[in-house]
């Protein structure tokens, strides 16, 4: 094994007893067929359950909504590619040359499924507690100092969703308007619209769901700009 991999391991608080499954997590599916998306699958629900124990141990007085809004954050794109690049996954990961040039081993998206199949991979090769060892590794400064009153930052889907419902408008409608790009690198875009208010705005990313966050958030900054004082929101 690479000195790389031997340190990407310590980081992890994790020994692989089986090494093709360290290197499997970390295989973009640009570089081969034994890629690491059955284990980003795996490895986005072992996460989602180990994070939901740990919340629910730290916030012991805390409700569903709190803890569920404090995971939505620490389980979302850019959390998880914060943590890649604190785990040095860019040195390490495997892809096509292609992909490599274009700067996928810097791409968000990227990172973040590797660091979810890295979950993953743990999880096959050392079962629950290991990847619950793991997860409190990597999280367990950030819980610790966090207090269930802090401004956890509401996904824009779910902002904009409240924001229109508080005012009782109808809830906005999505839908794919474009896909560009081979199909391992593909970028969306997603149109976001609120009928009652005649009003869409287009977002864009490296999977649906961060397209829809897009276009979500560029909507919402649009219709609090509308609604100040003076602006009409109706105009």
């Amino acid at each position: 094994m690479s000195p790389q991999l031997a340190a990407l391991q310590r980081r992890l608080g994790h020994q692989f007893k089986q090494p093709e499954l360290l290197t499997r997590a970390l295989t973009h599916r640009s570089f081969g067929a034994d890629h690491n998306e059955r284990l980003e699958f795996l490895g986005d629900a072992v996460l989602s359950l180990a994070v939901s124990s740990l919340l629910y141990e730290r916030f012991a007085g805390s409700d569903e909504g709190d803890l569920t809004r404090i995971r939505a954050h620490l389980v979302r794109e850019d959390s998880l590619h914060r943590l890649a690049l604190s785990l040095e996954l860019p040195l390490v990961l495997r892809m096509s040359d292609g992909e490599a040039k274009g700067g996928g081993a810097q791409r968000p998206s990227i990172l973040a499924d590797a660091t979810e199949a890295l979950i993953g991979a743990t999880f096959v090769d050392g079962g629950y507690p290991a990847a619950l060892a793991v997860v409190r590794n990597l999280l367990a400064e950030v819980i610790s100092s966090a207090s269930s009153t802090d401004n956890w930052a509401k996904d824009a889907k779910t902002a904009l969703q409240e924001w229109l419902q508080a005012r009782k408008l109808s809830v906005p409608a999505y839908r794919i308007t474009e896909t560009r790009g081979q199909a391992h690198a593909q970028t969306f875009e997603v149109e976001c619209a609120v009928a009652s208010l005649r009003v869409a705005t287009r977002g864009e990313g490296r999977s649906r769901r961060v397209a829809e966050q897009d276009a979500a958030r560029r909507l919402l900054d649009e219709l609090i700009a509308r609604d100040k004082p003076g602006a009409g929101l109706r105009d």
